[in-house]
């Protein structure tokens, strides 16, 4: 509709709104999926009035259809009924308002869910968001547990009453939301963040009761299971009894078969930890008297040795023997001494006989010249009237040489 307006040429209402008619006018039949979240039919009135919402997102839009398309699915249809419908937009132009009229409609069977929940698990699985690395690991002792169920419901009861009985100081943030119907996906994404965003608390339990596969859709819908895959926070999925297994047991960080099963499995029981620690602490003090007594028994071991009963025999001994010693080395010294003094008195004589002094003594004298050389030979004497040192015993005299 690529109009010319301006403020000074605006276009009526009737005129924009039948220009969207005959646009809307042109398009043709779809099928739609959706959910029956309003149903009129009116007594004695030909058309019967529908409203589907979409149950993933918060989107729903006014279906009116005759009384004969109706009828042929009215025993197995009613309020909260997935259908599919064949319809064309018609655009009420008085109103402004879109609808669609259905010319044929279906019911979505539980053979059809089975299969579109199928083929969503194995897309959702290609992404990995099923993956067990994925996983969180629960906490011992969580403080504070944030729990998502129907109010005043059997599962809520379940979980409170078994969890503060096993442990009575857990606390719990609670929300509760539908479970079940057009709403149930939007409040329980909406709980689940909310608990996420809550920083103290340490695991979100997300419960209800059994019932059909229609019942439990909700907890199969790809936007409750991509918001816990996003959680921070560790999610247990405790939904229906043991043969339900919606989406949201695989991607969640644990599953739990029955609340009561989660609330088991959060939790650690009272009693069973005093009796672990009871039996840790008879075990520690049995470990640390078996310690004790075998010290004591190697200690008296100890203290009945001899060297502990007498312990100055060890040094009486041990000083009898370095008495010995020390004589022996004494002696053996002694002897070693006298022996070097016979040496060194032998030693001495032979060196006093072979010492030049005593040739000195036997009557030989030795020539110097005045340089101080020794004369050996009588060319050594130098010629007539040099005076040489002539060195006997008694002392030193000056000779002169002759021719």
């Amino acid at each position: 509709m690529a109009l010319q307006t301006s403020a000074e040429a605006p276009l009526p209402v009737g005129e924009v709104s039948r220009l969207i008619g005959g646009w809307i006018d042109r398009l043709g039949a779809v099928w739609v999926e959706g959910q029956i979240t309003q149903l009129s039919r009116r007594p004695g009135a030909g058309v019967v009035f529908l409203t589907l919402r979409d149950p993933s997102r918060d989107v729903s839009v006014g279906v009116t259809c005759f009384r004969q398309v109706f009828d042929r699915i009215a025993d197995v249809v009613t309020e909260g009924a997935r259908v599919v419908v064949l319809a064309k937009p018609e655009w009420y132009a008085p109103r402004g308002q879109l609808s669609l009229r259905a010319t044929e409609i279906r019911p979505v069977g539980v053979g059809e869910l089975l299969v579109r929940l199928e083929q969503l698990k194995r897309s959702l699985t290609s992404e990995g968001l099923f993956a067990l690395g994925r996983k969180k690991p629960l906490p011992f002792l969580p403080q504070l547990i944030g729990l998502v169920c129907g109010r005043a419901s059997a599962a809520e009861r379940d979980v409170l009453e078994n969890a503060r009985r096993r442990w009575p100081a857990v606390r719990f943030e609670v929300r509760n939301t539908a479970v079940q119907g057009v709403h149930a996906v939007d409040q329980v994404v909406q709980a689940v963040k909310e608990l996420d965003d809550l920083p103290d608390v340490d695991v979100i339990v997300v419960a209800r009761g059994g019932g059909s596969v229609e019942d439990l859709l909700p907890f199969s819908d790809e936007q409750l299971i991509r918001t816990v895959a996003a959680c921070r926070t560790p999610v247990v999925s405790a939904i229906g009894h043991e043969p339900d297994s919606p989406l949201l047991d695989l991607v969640a960080d644990l599953r739990a078969s029955t609340p009561t099963d989660a609330a088991k499995k959060i939790v650690p029981d009272v009693g069973e930890e005093l009796d672990r620690v009871r039996q840790l602490r008879d075990r520690a003090l049995r470990t640390v008297r078996g310690l004790l007594d075998r010290e004591e028994r190697g200690l008296a071991h100890a203290l009945g040795r001899p060297s502990m009963e007498h312990p100055r025999r060890m040094v009486d001994e041990r000083a009898s023997e370095i008495d010995a010693l020390v004589g022996r080395n004494r002696r053996v010294l002694g002897h070693l001494l006298d022996r070097a003094d016979s040496e060194l008195a032998h030693t001495r004589a032979r060196v006093v006989a072979l010492s030049p002094a005593a040739t000195l003594e036997r009557g030989y004298a030795v020539l110097q010249r005045a340089d101080g050389h020794v004369v050996r030979a009588p060319e050594d004497a130098g010629t007539a009237g040099d005076v040489l040192r002539a060195r006997v015993s008694g002392g030193e005299f000056a000779v002169r040489v002759a021719e």
